[in-house]
């Protein structure tokens, strides 16, 4: 299964995101989406579940702010603002059993710390300093997890 996983995208979905997620079978917005009209254009690509970020003031009522689903096996939890992270990822193992998705930071992360893999795609939407455009996409294999942050400039 693959997955594209995009976040901040603030009212922007950028012409690239239609190349980087090219056959993906769902995605996963991890908040500051910006509007009904960018899950509408991000749903002519594949489904999306999405939760609200600390500025989709008017999707609160149509978004959690976090939510847990199961795909392929996996747990995957997606919330905006994620405060938990590990100290030291390890990187351990070709698989994660449990995976967080989350955004706000507009910084890619990709790192597991034992069976978890904690993955923020970074910012899709307009510039934030000079962080990059990214987004991120994740595969679920029968027995590995692949997680890769793709650049959009």
């Amino acid at each position: 299964m693959e997955i594209g996983v995009i976040s901040d995208t603030h009212g922007l979905v950028r012409p690239q995101v239609y190349e980087a997620f090219e056959g993906v079978d769902l995605i996963l917005h991890a908040g500051d989406v910006g509007g009904m009209d960018v899950i509408v254009e991000l749903e002519v690509i594949a489904p999306v579940r999405a939760v609200a970020g600390n500025n989709d003031i008017d999707l609160i009522d149509r978004f959690k702010e976090r939510e847990t689903l199961t795909l392929k096996n996996r747990d995957f939890h997606l919330e905006h603002i994620f405060d938990d992270l590990p100290e030291t990822p390890d990187g351990s193992g070709p698989d994660a059993s449990r995976i967080v998705v989350f955004g706000h930071s507009h910084k890619p992360f990709n790192q597991r710390h034992g069976e978890t893999l904690y993955f923020n795609p970074g910012s899709a939407g307009p510039r934030r300093f000079n962080l990059p455009i990214t987004v991120g996409r994740i595969s679920l294999g029968p027995d590995s997890v692949t997680s890769q942050i793709l650049n959009l400039e």
